[in-house]
């Protein structure tokens, strides 16, 4: 175990996370249990060592530990956490859960056996906690870690310190929002290089960031969608295909007869996959109200921005960029429907919202919200796209 405390150690003492994470704010830290969901990339491990960092530091109390490591093959994690515990452990930080057989039983049975262990774990947004666990459902607190909003990237590259806002006061007061922070900065200024590759924290890191998406997008297909779903390695290439042919043409309306035909499999596989790519985060579906899966969505988004960039070999189009963003960025505490009429979106079976480019010209429904790129602020039930990025 000592090897251990040593990993930890080295790792909180090195962790930087320039940016302090809105989730970090929303998760009752008092269960005993926590869940931490995100897709690959995210920044998982950076949050459960800034937390570790924040409230612990270096005392023993706290450990991390990965599940990846060759250790358990041998150890069972029941095991190694009696002993934690035993000498003192309060709080058990356990990285990459989903590649430990038989997590959930064991997690089960330290929240039984260990009331005064404390256990906090990733695991990969394809993990249906609640759904597909009942071992664990009642006990579980689960969240998900998302990529970085619009707000936490400006405030990481302007060095500023916004709030988020939720979606009834941008709608309410986003004249005064927008000309407050357009006072201090220009969010514009931001915002193209946001939607190209501010999603996703390894943009920070002295790599390729194309390059870097594509490896972890294959990575999210080999492990998050294939071992977790235990589908055969020979089935990759028609993953691959599906999310290739879904990502050129997003955002529309798939033709499920088609993509069969193109990857070669049934029509009632294909539309699984297309769950299986929305599960880890690599493309939304969009539905009309009162409608869900497995019925086939009425449009196919990639599931941000920046995944549009390197997986199309033509230029992406500026209006599937902005619908993307705006999907992505009001999904996390809002319900999105197909639109009525000529707006793209329903928003909580409420607002209409069309979304559109600076220079659109046309009669201006009362009933609709215009959402309006490259425009600083905007008036009455016209809205800058960007603000929406402060949503959390």
């Amino acid at each position: 175990m000592e090897s251990f405390y040593r990993t930890h150690k080295y790792l909180v003492e090195h962790v930087n996370s320039p940016v302090k994470r809105e989730l970090m704010k929303e998760i009752d830290w008092n269960n005993r249990l926590i869940g931490i969901k995100g897709s690959r990339g995210v920044g998982k491990t950076t949050f459960l060592l800034e937390y570790a960092k924040e409230n612990f530091g270096t005392d023993r109390s706290c450990l991390y530990i990965n599940l990846n490591h060759l250790y358990f093959t041998e150890r069972s994690l029941v095991d190694f956490a009696d002993e934690f515990r035993v000498k003192g452990g309060k709080t058990l930080l356990i990285d990459q859960v989903f590649k430990y057989p038989d997590w959930s039983n064991e997690l089960k049975y330290c929240y039984d056996n260990f009331p005064d262990l404390k256990i906090i774990f990733t695991g990969s947004s394809v993990m249906r906690l609640k759904e597909e666990n009942p071992v664990l459902s009642g006990l579980v607190d689960s969240y998900n870690l998302r990529g970085f909003s619009f707000r936490e990237y400006l405030n990481l590259m302007a060095g500023t310190n916004f709030r988020s806002y939720k979606l009834e006061e941008i709608l309410k007061d986003h004249v005064h929002i927008a000309s407050e922070i357009c006072s201090r900065v220009k969010p514009l200024a931001y915002f193209q290089d946001y939607l190209h590759h501010g999603f996703y924290p390894f943009f920070l890191e002295k790599r390729n960031f194309s390059e870097n998406l594509i490896k972890t997008i294959n990575m999210t297909m080999e492990v998050d969608i294939l071992f977790l779903k235990q589908i055969e390695l020979t089935y990759l290439p028609k993953v691959r295909k599906l999310l290739y042919l879904l990502s050129v043409n997003a955002p529309s309306a798939p033709n499920v007869s088609q993509l069969s035909k193109e990857i070669q499999t049934s029509r009632a596989t294909v539309v699984n996959y297309i769950k299986y790519l929305k599960d880890a985060r690599l493309i939304n579906m969009l539905y009309p109200v009162n409608e869900e899966f497995p019925k086939k969505p009425a449009m196919v988004y990639m599931h941000n921005t920046n995944l549009m960039y390197p997986m199309r070999p033509s230029q992406v189009e500026a209006q599937a960029v902005r619908e993307t963003f705006f999907y992505n960025t009001l999904h996390k505490d809002n319900h999105l429907n197909k639109g009525e009429k000529n707006a793209q979106f329903l928003v909580n079976k409420k607002y209409n919202f069309k979304i559109e480019g600076e220079n659109t010209r046309g009669r201006n429904n009362p009933d609709f919200y215009y959402v309006t790129d490259l425009i600083e602020t905007g008036g009455e039930n016209k809205i800058p796209l960007w603000i929406f990025g402060l949503l959390y």
